[in-house]
C-alpha cells in the first residue's frame, strides 16, 4: 500500500508518515493516545479556544500589530524632522550671563568701559600699562533673525515630502498586513479542513481494519491483509495527530500578527467560498499604489534637495542683534548696550563641495527613479501570473470535485466487492488513499485560489492619498 500524503498550504510541510504494524490493537492504541496527549493541538489539551472571523483578525492586527507601531514611529520622527525646519522663519533668541575677571591692559580698560564707570584717573599711563584684576559680569539676550536663505527653504520643502514618504509607507505597512493576516487566516482554514478530511478517512479506516481483523479472526483473509489496515490506520491517525498539531500552529502564527499570546485555538468557518474572475481581471496595478508613491515621493524630495543645493551658490540675508548688562557685581545691572545689524554673506567657493553634492544628489534621483521603473515591471509580472494562477487553479477545482466524486464511487464499490471477497484489501486501502489524496487536493486548490485573490487585491491596492 502506499504511503498518504500531507500538503497544507505554504507553511505546512508534505509528510509522508508511514508506521511498523503492532502485534496487539490495544497496545496500539495506548500509544497513540499517549502520543497525542503529548503532541496534539493546545485545542484539545486546554479550553483556550475563541471565535474569530476575518474582519476580527484584520482589525486586532492593525491595531496591535508591532510592524503597524514601528511605521507609525517612523512617521512621527519625519513630521518631527519637518517641524524643525521652522527654524528657516523663526527667529533663535540665546541668553548668557558671563563672569570674567582680567588684568590685561586692553581688556581690563574695556570692561571699565563696557560699565560705563570711567574716571579721569583711569587715563593715567600707570594705570592703563599696569591696571589691577579688574572683574566683568556681562548678562546678555542674543537674536538671529533669518530673512532670506533659499537653500534652506527648499530643504523645507524636502522635509515635508518626506515625511509624506513615511506616510505611504505606513499605508503599504498596513496592506502588507492584512493580505498576511488574511494568508494566516486561510491557512488555519485549510489545516482545519484537513482535519475533517483525515477524521472522515480515520472513520473509514477503522470499519476497514474492523472488517479485516473479523474475517481474519475467522480464517477467511490472511494475516498480510490485516497488517496493511494496521498499518494504513497507523498512517491515518499520525497524519490527523500532525494536522491538529498543524492547528495550533495556524493559530499561534495568527495570534502573533494581532499581536496577542500564543496558545489560543481560533474557531474559524472553514467554508471556502469561490468567486467568479470577472472583477479580479478587471483590475490593474495603477500609479497610485502605496509603494510607487513612496518612491515617488522621494524622487521629489531628492529634486528639492538638488535645487537647494543649487541655492546655496545664493547670497544669504540674516538680521541679528543683542541686548546686554556689564557691571562689577553679578547682580549688578549698572550699564546696559545692544546692538543690532544685517548680515549678507555669499560663499562664493567650497573647493568644488557643492558641485560634487548636487552631481551625487542627481545619481541617487535618478537610482530612485529606476527602482521605481524596476518595481512596476516587476509587480505587473506578478500581476499577469496570479490571473494565470487564478485561471488554472479554477480549473484545478472543477477537476478535483469531479476526481473526488469518482474516487468515492471507486471506493464504494470495491468496498462492496471486498465485502463479497472479491477484491483484495491492498485494493480498497488504495482507492481509499486515492480518495483521501482527491480531498486534500481540493482543499489546497480552495486554499489557493483565495490566497491569489487576496494576493491579487494587494498588488492592485490604491490609496487615496
Amino acid at each position: 500500500m502506499l504511503p498518504t500524503t500531507i500538503c497544507i498550504g505554504n507553511s505546512f510541510a508534505g509528510n509522508k508518515i508511514g508506521m511498523n504494524c503492532k502485534c496487539y490493537r490495544f497496545s496500539r492504541v495506548l500509544i497513540l493516545v499517549f502520543t497525542m496527549s503529548i503532541l496534539s493541538s493546545k485545542c484539545l489539551a486546554q479550553d483556550s479556544s475563541k471565535n474569530l472571523t476575518l474582519h476580527e483578525a484584520i482589525e486586532a492586527a492593525l491595531v496591535n500589530n508591532r510592524d503597524i507601531h514601528l511605521a507609525a514611529m517612523d512617521e512621527h520622527i519625519a513630521a518631527g524632522n519637518y517641524k524643525q525646519t521652522e527654524a528657516v522663519f523663526l527667529p533663535q533668541v540665546d541668553f548668557s550671563l558671563t563672569g570674567m575677571g582680567t588684568n590685561d591692559p586692553l581688556n581690563a580698560f574695556g570692561y571699565v568701559l563696557e560699565q560705563r564707570s570711567i574716571k579721569q584717573n583711569d587715563f593715567s599711563p600707570l594705570l592703563l600699562n599696569h591696571p589691577a584684576g579688574t572683574g566683568d559680569f556681562m548678562t546678555k539676550i542674543e537674536l538671529q533673525q533669518p530673512i532670506v536663505n533659499m537653500d534652506m527653504l527648499y530643504q523645507r520643502k524636502a522635509a515635508r515630502i518626506k515625511a509624506e514618504v513615511y506616510q505611504y509607507k505606513t499605508q503599504r505597512t498596513i496592506e502588507y498586513l492584512t493580505f498576511e493576516v488574511q494568508k494566516a487566516y486561510l491557512q488555519l482554514q485549510l489545516a482545519n479542513n484537513a482535519v475533517k478530511v483525515l477524521e472522515g478517512a480515520l472513520a473509514t479506516a477503522n470499519a476497514v481494519y474492523t472488517y479485516t481483523n473479523n474475517h481474519f479472526q475467522q480464517g477467511l483473509i490472511q494475516k498480510s491483509d490485516l497488517l496493511n489496515a494496521q498499518v494504513h490506520l497507523n498512517t491515518v491517525e499520525t497524519n490527523l495527530n500532525k494536522a491538529k498539531g498543524n492547528v495550533q500552529n495556524a493559530s499561534d502564527y495568527l495570534s502573533l500578527l494581532m499581536g496577542a499570546k500564543a496558545g489560543t485555538c481560533y474557531k474559524i468557518d472553514t467554508t471556502f467560498e469561490s468567486a467568479g474572475l470577472a472583477t479580479d481581471s478587471a483590475h490593474t496595478i495603477g500609479s497610485k499604489r502605496s509603494d510607487f508613491m513612496a518612491i515617488q515621493k522621494a524622487i521629489e524630495a531628492s529634486e528639492m534637495m538638488i535645487k537647494s543645493s543649487q541655492m546655496s551658490y545664493l547670497p544669504r540675508l540674516n538680521a541679528f542683534g543683542n541686548y546686554q548688562y556689564n557691571d562689577s557685581r553679578v547682580t549688578g545691572f549698572r550699564a546696559n548696550s545692544y546692538l543690532v545689524g544685517v548680515q549678507l554673506s555669499w560663499d562664493i567657493f567650497k573647493g568644488n563641495k557643492t558641485k560634487n553634492t548636487i552631481t551625487i544628489q542627481n545619481l541617487e534621483r535618478d537610482k530612485l527613479s529606476e527602482q521605481l521603473a524596476q518595481q512596476r515591471e516587476q509587480s505587473q509580472l506578478e500581476f499577469n501570473k496570479a490571473l494565470r494562477d487564478l485561471l488554472d487553479v479554477s480549473f484545478e477545482i472543477a477537476q478535483d470535485k469531479t476526481a473526488i466524486e469518482q474516487a468515492a464511487e471507486s471506493l464504494r464499490i470495491l468496498q462492496n466487492r471486498y465485502q463479497q471477497g472479491l477484491v483484495n484489501t491492498t485494493d480498497v486501502l488504495m482507492a481509499q488513499s486515492q480518495l483521501l489524496q482527491q480531498k486534500f487536493a481540493l482543499a489546497q486548490a480552495g486554499f489557493t485560489m483565495n490566497l491569489t485573490r487576496y494576493y491579487l487585491k494587494f498588488l492592485t491596492a490604491t490609496t487615496n492619498k
